[in-house]
């Protein structure tokens, strides 16, 4: 009879650990304030893997699942945005940083240059390097630093509307590198900085509602 009390408890004891670790949803990880943030931004045209990725990653893709990631830690649906707002900020950083390198390496390639001299200019605006996109990132990186002060300290409304005209960045650096397949120069963390600016406007605004 001890035996089989014995038993009994240690299956009690078994079967409660698992359901803690399936955190009550029939296995996989803990719902979180991401998953919750993430889930509601249909309306951004935001899918919530994008949005993962985004905020877990940091811009570059990665593991969305990890319970020790950052954007998993966040405690609720503030400190999630405060994190999309700072990711928007590092990543301006990096693809201006990208986009000064590119700049430079063209400047100081002689063969380049001689090559697009050689190279039908086209009509529309466009094909004139990095020096434009570069002014675009020296003004959206400031504008973006003061949005993620102001998201971590809980005022919305401005940063949203940063946010929103840092999505037209990346977008303005292809239109401005367009023509002649000006377009290939530009580094990859422009358009890593697009996708992140496309999610943490979506995150920013649902904070703020319709």
């Amino acid at each position: 009879m001890a035996r089989a009390a014995v038993v009994l408890a240690v299956v009690v004891f078994l079967a409660a650990g698992v359901q803690a670790g399936s955190g009550g949803g029939g296995g996989g990880a803990a719902w979180t304030a991401l998953d919750g943030v993430c889930g509601d931004l249909g309306g951004y045209y935001v899918t919530p893997e994008l949005c993962k990725s985004a905020l877990c990653g940091g811009g570059g893709g990665g593991d969305t699942s990890s319970s020790s990631s950052p954007c998993r830690a966040a405690s609720g649906p503030g400190k999630v945005a405060a994190l999309a707002a700072k990711l928007a900020g590092a990543n301006a950083t990096a693809a201006r940083a990208s986009v000064k390198a590119a700049s430079r390496a063209l400047e100081q390639n002689p063969s380049s240059r001689q090559q697009r001299a050689r190279r039908p200019r086209p009509r529309r605006r466009g094909g004139r390097g990095c020096g434009p996109c570069l002014q675009l990132y020296a003004g959206a990186v400031p504008a973006l630093e003061w949005a993620a002060r102001s998201v971590s300290a809980g005022r919305y409304r401005g940063a949203r509307e940063v946010l929103q005209s840092a999505q037209y960045v990346s977008l303005g650096c292809e239109g401005m590198a367009g023509g002649g397949g000006g377009a290939a120069a530009l580094p990859r963390e422009n358009e890593r900085f697009s996708v992140m600016a496309i999610v943490a406007h979506a995150v920013v605004a649902s904070m703020l509602g319709p």
